[in-house]
C-alpha cells in the first residue's frame, strides 16, 4: 500500500511538471488548453518539487512530513483552482495528501505529549552512585522472591533506577474479536519515585489506527487512546483505574527486579513457589501475587482488577502468564508474556507480548517513540 501511495503521489508530482514545461515554452503540451505564463509555470515547478519531496518524507516516515504536506496541497490546489478545467482531476490525490498530513500532524502532536511526558519522568529519577543489589539487601525477603532474583541475576549488579522497554505486541480489544491487531509501543519505567509511560501504535488495517498512552505518576493512573491520532475515543482517569495502573506497575517489576526491593513495596509469603507484593503509595493501594517454578524463574502474575472503569465495573481476575525468557543487559527477564481476564463465561486473552530490547539506567530519549 505504502509503495502504491508513493507512485500515485510521484505520478501527481510528474504530471504538475507539464504546466512548466507548457508555460516557459519547452514544449508544446496539447493536453492544456489554457495558457500559462512564465511566472505560473514556475509555480508550476515547484508545486512538483514540493508534491514528491512529500511522498519520498511520508515514505520515509520523516516526523515533519505534515508540513511538506501542507504546503504541496496548497500551492498545488491553488494552481489546480486556477487552472480548473485542465487540472481539476488533480484534486482527488491532493485530497488524499491534506488527510494524511492531518493524521500526520495529529501523529507528530501525540508524540511530543508522550515526549514531554517522559522527560519530565525521567529527570526526577536520582542516581544511586554506582550502588549495587547485596545478599544483605535482599536478606529479609521470602524466599521465593530471593530465589527469583538470584535466577534473574540482579545480585551484584547496580540497582536499576529506570527502565526503557520496547515490545511488540498482538492485541485483541473486545472478548469477541477473531483478528488479532499487531502493535509496538515504547515504556519508560521509574522506580524511586514510581511511575511509567507506555506509548503503543495498533494497526486494525491498512487505514485505520489507533495511538494509545497509558500514564502512572504521583499514584495516579491515566488512560489516552486517539483513532488515526486525531480522535480521541479514551480520556480516562479515577480511582479505578488508578488501582489498575498500580497493579500493572507491580506486576511488571519482573523487567526491573530491583523494583522488589522499593520501601513502597510488602511482602507476604504464601507458599514454597508464591508471594504476595502489596504497594502502598501517594494514597493508592494495590497488590498481587507472583508465582515462580523450582528453579526461581518468575512463572505467573495474577490480580483482581477492575475491568473498565465505569462505576458499575467489576473486578475480574487478570493473568500474567510467562511463555519465554532473555537476558538484557546480564538480567533474566520475561520474554513472550500473554495477558489474559478470567471472565464470568470465558477467558479473554487479549494481549501476546513480546520484549525485544530493554535498556536500564539510561535517561536518553530518542525522536520517535513507536
Amino acid at each position: 500500500m505504502r509503495y502504491l501511495f508513493l507512485g500515485i503521489i510521484f505520478i501527481h508530482g510528474l504530471i504538475h511538471l507539464l504546466g512548466f514545461i507548457h508555460g516557459s515554452g519547452l514544449e508544446e503540451v496539447k493536453g492544456l488548453t489554457i495558457p500559462v505564463s512564465k511566472s505560473m509555470a514556475f509555480l508550476w515547478l515547484i508545486a512538483s518539487f514540493l508534491v514528491i519531496i512529500y511522498g519520498i518524507a511520508y515514505f520515509a516516515d520523516y516526523r515533519y512530513n505534515w508540513l511538506f504536506g501542507f504546503f504541496a496541497f496548497v500551492l498545488s490546489q491553488l494552481l489546480i483552482i486556477i487552472y480548473w478545467k485542465d487540472a481539476k482531476f488533480g484534486t482527488i490525490p491532493n485530497a488524499v495528501i491534506i488527510i494524511l498530513s492531518i493524521i500526520s500532524y495529529g501523529y507528530f502532536n501525540f508524540q511530543n505529549l508522550v515526549q514531554q511526558e517522559t522527560i519530565r519522568l525521567i529527570s526526577q529519577v536520582k542516581t544511586l552512585d554506582n550502588k549495587v543489589v547485596s545478599q544483605q539487601d535482599i536478606k529479609n525477603l521470602p524466599g521465593p522472591v530471593k530465589r527469583w532474583l538470584y535466577s534473574s541475576g540482579i545480585v551484584g549488579k547496580p540497582y536499576i533506577m529506570i527502565g526503557r522497554i520496547l515490545q511488540e505486541a498482538e492485541m485483541k480489544i473486545k472478548p469477541e474479536q477473531k483478528k488479532w491487531f499487531s502493535a509496538k509501543a515504547i515504556q519508560y519505567t521509574a522506580i524511586d519515585l514510581p511511575g511509567f509511560i507506555w506509548s503503543v501504535d495498533v494497526k486494525m488495517n491498512s487505514f485505520v489506527s489507533f495511538l494509545g498512552r497509558d500514564r502512572f505518576e504521583d499514584g495516579k493512573g491515566e488512560m489516552l487512546i486517539k483513532l488515526n491520532s486525531l480522535i480521541k475515543i479514551v480520556d480516562e482517569r479515577g480511582e479505578k483505574l488508578d488501582e489498575g495502573t498500580l497493579q500493572r506497575y507491580i506486576g511488571e517489576m519482573v523487567w526491573l527486579p530491583s523494583l522488589a526491593l522499593s520501601p513502597y513495596i510488602k511482602w507476604q509469603e504464601v507458599d514454597n513457589n508464591s508471594a504476595i507484593a502489596t504497594m502502598n503509595y501517594k494514597g493508592n493501594r494495590a497488590s498481587g501475587t507472583f508465582y515462580f517454578n523450582a528453579e526461581g524463574d518468575f512463572v505467573k502474575f495474577t490480580a483482581m482488577r477492575f475491568m473498565g472503569n465505569e462505576p458499575l465495573s467489576k473486578k475480574y481476575q487478570w493473568v500474567l502468564l510467562v511463555e519465554d525468557y532473555k537476558f538484557f543487559e546480564g538480567i533474566k527477564v520475561p520474554s513472550k508474556m500473554t495477558a489474559t481476564w478470567k471472565l464470568e463465561k470465558e477467558d479473554w486473552t487479549w494481549l501476546k507480548l513480546e520484549i525485544k530490547d530493554i535498556k536500564y539506567n539510561e535517561a536518553a530519549i530518542g525522536e520517535k517513540f513507536l
